[in-house]
């Protein structure tokens, strides 16, 4: 999961999704035997984004745009759980990727 920094609230990964003004990317990891929560696996700004996001779509991982969330994130350690008050918003995320996977959309 990725969350790009930049105006727009939410959209679908897709490869027709415009990415160029991203300033920040965040993505996440979630391990139930490891971790009680996600965790942050990568973040960064700029070219760094830019190659998170490469990544996410080159492996058909779920591309999210929230500024506030990113805005969150940004504080958080890599390989540290997310907090609290991001639970809310990457629940309704997860959400939605399992219900896509079990509907067989594939995400």
């Amino acid at each position: 999961m990725s969350y790009p920094d930049n105006n727009q609230n939410s959209q679908k990964n897709n490869d027709a999704a415009d990415f160029s003004t991203t300033d920040y990317a965040v993505a996440l990891q979630y391990d139930k035997d490891a971790h009680n929560a996600p965790v942050v696996s990568a973040k960064g700004q700029g070219q760094i984004a830019a190659k998170i996001i490469e990544l996410a779509l080159e492996n058909n991982i779920e591309i999210r745009q929230d500024a506030d969330l990113v805005q969150m994130l940004k504080a958080v350690d890599i390989d540290e759980e997310i907090p609290l008050e991001a639970f809310a918003a990457v629940a309704e995320i997860l959400s939605y990727i399992y219900a896509s996977s079990s509907s067989g959309e594939g995400v």
